[in-house]
């Protein structure tokens, strides 16, 4: 049985399926095992290979292992130390993990903050010996599951204030994709349905079009599967729109696209990058200096002008359909 820890976000599971995959091609004839969030577990249905899911929160949550100790375990997760003695703890007959002498561990490639976080894993993996290839991000296709196909998502919220583009700027966007003739549609969660809410009002939008708080994980999946195209900003709906292959814009700020984005050769995926970026005219928000969004310096013009070329490359054909 394998053993692999990534609890973390749904972000942070998409952009390790090629590594998730590596192990399922390389160590054929075991379960596969995921220490992720429960709440995910419908999510990593949709990777593939992916026997079950043990409940785990975050590093905090050391679940009791209920087996026996695995064959091979794997830090999928960080950098350690934490997280190479969880994993540790379940008395693994292999641990798959980047050095880390901190907690004892002295095997495994250097740990690379540069790196982009799908090349990163698949290193990993390369050192020691498991074939896999970053370029393999594709989801299954979920069911419909009942929600409007070919809507324009639009998902402006994010858990770090740095990230979310101002909600006037969300709200003048949708008047003008509307105007255009997208039916557009806002996602969030729960905590955000106050806030998509708001820009709907804002943009002339009927209240049906907020669908934050309102969707499953599954039925997430299944909108921006069948989506005409995503903008939002650096978080998991855009690594769900890079798995489906479905047209993106995605402004990034303060991280890099460099350690986050989506393939830079995949022309339906447009990165518009603030991290660069010091303007912040003609921005009234309130919150304080570590609040203000990067991504403020990215105009609305420019975005609705990428969301034109990536309509005009093409959509991918990610999906596993299988």
């Amino acid at each position: 049985m394998i053993l692999a820890l990534r609890a973390l976000g749904v972000g942070d599971l998409a952009v390790a399926v090629p590594a998730l995959r590596g192990l399922r091609a390389g160590l054929p004839g075991r379960e596969l095992v995921l220490a992720a969030p429960q709440w995910l577990a419908p999510l990593a249905a949709l990777v593939g290979g992916i026997d079950r899911v043990l409940p785990t929160a975050g590093l905090a949550d050391r679940p009791a292992w209920p087996g026996p100790p695995p064959e091979v375990a794997v830090n999928l997760h960080g950098q350690g130390p934490q997280s190479h003695r969880m994993l540790a703890a379940a008395r693994p007959g292999r641990l798959l993990a980047f050095a880390n002498p901190a907690a004892g561990w002295t095997d495994g490639p250097r740990w690379d903050d540069d790196e982009h976080e799908v090349r990163r894993w698949c290193r990993l993996l390369h050192w020691y010996g498991l074939p896999a290839d970053p370029t393999d991000l594709a989801l299954r296709r979920p069911p419909r599951a009942g929600v409007p196909a070919g809507a324009t998502v639009l998902h402006p919220g994010s858990k770090v204030p740095a990230k979310r583009w101002p909600a006037e700027r969300f709200a003048a966007l949708a008047r003008a994709l509307t105007d255009r003739g997208h039916r557009v549609v806002l996602t969030g969660s729960a905590d955000e349905r106050g806030l998509a809410a708001g820009i709907a009002r804002a943009a002339g939008l009927p209240p049906e079009s907020v669908r934050a708080g309102r969707t499953d994980l599954v039925e997430l999946a299944a909108l921006v599967a069948d989506a005409r195209v995503v903008v939002s900003g650096d978080t998991g709906v855009a690594h769900l729109a890079t798995g489906y292959g479905t047209a993106s814009v995605v402004l990034f700020g303060p991280v890099s696209p460099a350690r986050w984005g989506p393939p830079p050769d995949r022309p339906w995926h447009r990165v518009l990058d603030a991290s660069g970026r010091s303007e912040v005219d003609g921005w009234a928000g309130d919150g304080g200096v570590g609040d203000r969004p990067t991504v403020v310096a990215v105009p609305v013009d420019e975005v609705l002008a990428a969301v034109g070329e990536v309509e005009r490359s093409g959509r991918g054909s990610d999906a596993v359909t299988a």
